[in-house]
């Protein structure tokens, strides 16, 4: 019954807020000394993947997955890639289609639940010669890892021994509700601002396919009834979410999976915290900190790591 029930990441004072520690995190957090080697892979559909490599000499990998609008130079990033590389492991940033600083080459992108380029960048990795891969998944990014480690498992290879996903909308549906609250709308307006410029872009450069309307969505039901779904082959927003939600894939999880999800993240429904399906599944470790926000989880120590790089090794390590 791999429900955790007593987490070990504890919060000094200031950080008991989730926005405090959310924000602090993103804002605040400087990781200067992490080296990336970039390498420009083509996908089958005529588009490509930015990946930066940060390696250590290793037969041993991890894959790193960011959240919606991030890429590999965010602090939460560039902190895991520091403290896998410190213990012996190779990373791989992976930078969702269009989040590398250039715009992808097709009209898709990337979304919610777009597992098909992880699972290129797995083979890839694979043809290196790794024997180890591990995954580590934040928010959207974490979503993608369990959808991929739960909807097929004849997709998965066995070098793949599992993966950690922080801070997962794990039911989108629900999660965007939340979000759309008063308390949530600054982050909301921050995603927006960047998702509507690149909609004005794929526009210009597709004309045929997108159409812009007289003003650009303020929410994620209408951006994703605009432009998400018909591009990436939904009805709808709500279609779109019903399949992307990884809560549906924790039962038939083929590789252990740690879901670590705060109780003060804004950001999460009650749905995104499934205590019976991690007393009832095998695979499926839930662990639910008091504190820590989105994608926080901030530390005071003297080796300026945070709880979530070191939970995350613990884990992987633990699982081979």
């Amino acid at each position: 019954m791999p429900l955790i029930e007593q987490s070990t990441y504890t919060a000094s004072r200031v950080f008991r807020n989730g926005h405090i520690n959310c924000i602090y995190a993103a804002l605040f957090r400087s990781l200067s000394s992490v080296q990336y080697h970039r390498e420009r892979i083509s996908t089958p559909d005529g588009d490509f993947l930015d990946l930066d490599w940060s390696r250590a000499g290793s037969n041993q990998l991890l894959i790193v997955l960011h959240g919606l609008e991030g890429d590999t130079n965010r602090p939460y990033i560039r902190g895991m890639v520091k403290y896998f590389n410190n213990r012996r492991w190779d990373v791989l940033g992976v930078n969702f289609r269009g989040c590398s600083g250039e715009p992808n080459w097709q009209v898709r992108s990337y979304h919610i639940g777009e597992t098909g380029d992880l699972r290129q960048i797995i083979d890839f990795s694979k043809s290196k010669g790794y024997k180890k891969i591990a995954l580590v998944g934040f928010s959207l990014g974490g979503n993608v890892l369990l959808k991929y480690l739960g909807e097929d498992k004849h997709q998965v290879p066995d070098e793949v021994i599992g993966g950690v996903a922080f801070s997962v909308p794990c039911d989108v549906k629900r999660s965007n509700l939340e979000i759309d609250k008063w308390h949530n709308r600054h982050y909301l307006k921050r995603f927006l601002i960047t998702l509507n410029k690149k909609m004005e872009q794929k526009a210009s450069a597709f004309p045929d396919q997108i159409q812009l309307p007289k003003k650009m969505p303020r929410d994620f039901k209408t951006f994703d009834d605009l432009f998400t779904a018909p591009i990436h082959g939904f009805d709808n927003a709500d279609h779109y979410w019903r399949n992307s939600s990884s809560l549906q894939f924790i039962p038939t999880l083929c590789r252990p999976a740690l879901l670590v999800n705060s109780l003060d993240d804004t950001f999460l429904a009650e749905t995104c915290y499934p205590f019976e399906l991690a007393k009832a599944r095998a695979n499926f470790f839930l662990e639910t900190p008091d504190h820590g926000g989105h994608v926080g989880f901030v530390s005071k120590n003297s080796d300026g790591h945070y709880w979530s790089e070191q939970r995350a090794f613990e884990f992987v390590e633990s699982i081979y």
